[in-house]
């Protein structure tokens, strides 16, 4: 991991709420070969007993089932808005571009549940990203009874206990004032990845440069 002080997020709250708005995450383990296998779900956070829990499923007998039932040890990555940042924005241009980005990466242990608790997961899960819609055709308890009973033998619930979290929220904060407030600038004038990178970028312009006072 790009591992610097300045490009960190240390506020637990704002961690957790950008794995909820950044859910669909890449799983990775390494097999009994020690070969990398990955695959790409989103993974509902919660709080258990004073644990961080991940919770998802996946297909049975697939690659990464038989990888996680031989090694239980997982690093989740969320990823959100990504973008590019041009030297020529800075107040010094004759420095190399870079990539501004926000991701997460979660360590942890793999547990897979009983047919019990593949239906609590399947109901939380699809209740949370159908926005507690109960009237939802798509939630747990809404789907006809005869797809239930086939499609769960092959499919598998799991939690996933969060050992260790860090973060790269690489958002210029090595840059100037001058450069930071052209960055933020330019970045309106981009797509909607820019646009977004842009916000989070004001959002800290106190923290990165604390005492300066914004003109209106």
């Amino acid at each position: 991991m790009y591992n610097l002080p300045h490009h960190k997020e240390n506020d637990p709250q704002i961690i957790k709420q950008f794995v909820a708005k950044y859910p669909f995450a890449f799983l990775t383990g390494c097999d009994s070969e020690n070969k990398p296998i990955a695959t790409q779900i989103p993974l509902f956070i919660e709080e258990k007993n004073g644990k961080k829990i991940l919770s998802g499923h996946i297909m049975k007998n697939t690659d990464h089932h038989k990888t996680f039932l031989h090694n239980s040890n997982i690093l989740a990555v969320f990823t959100g808005h990504h973008t590019y940042v041009s030297g020529t924005w800075y107040s010094n241009p004759h420095i190399p571009s870079t990539w501004n980005y926000m991701s997460v990466h979660a360590k942890g242990t793999i547990k897979f549940l009983d047919d019990n608790a593949l239906e609590d997961v399947l109901r939380k899960v699809s209740l949370h990203f159908e926005n507690f819609n109960k009237d939802s055709s798509t939630i747990f308890d809404n789907l006809p009874k005869e797809f239930i009973q086939r499609a769960m033998p092959y499919i598998v619930a799991f939690e996933i206990e969060i050992t260790e979290m860090d973060t790269v929220f690489k958002l210029s904060q090595d840059r100037d004032y001058v450069s930071y407030k052209n960055i933020i600038a330019k970045l309106k004038q981009q797509d909607e990845a820019g646009q977004v990178i842009a916000s989070e970028m004001e959002k800290r312009i106190h923290q990165v440069f604390p005492g300066k006072i914004e003109k209106a």
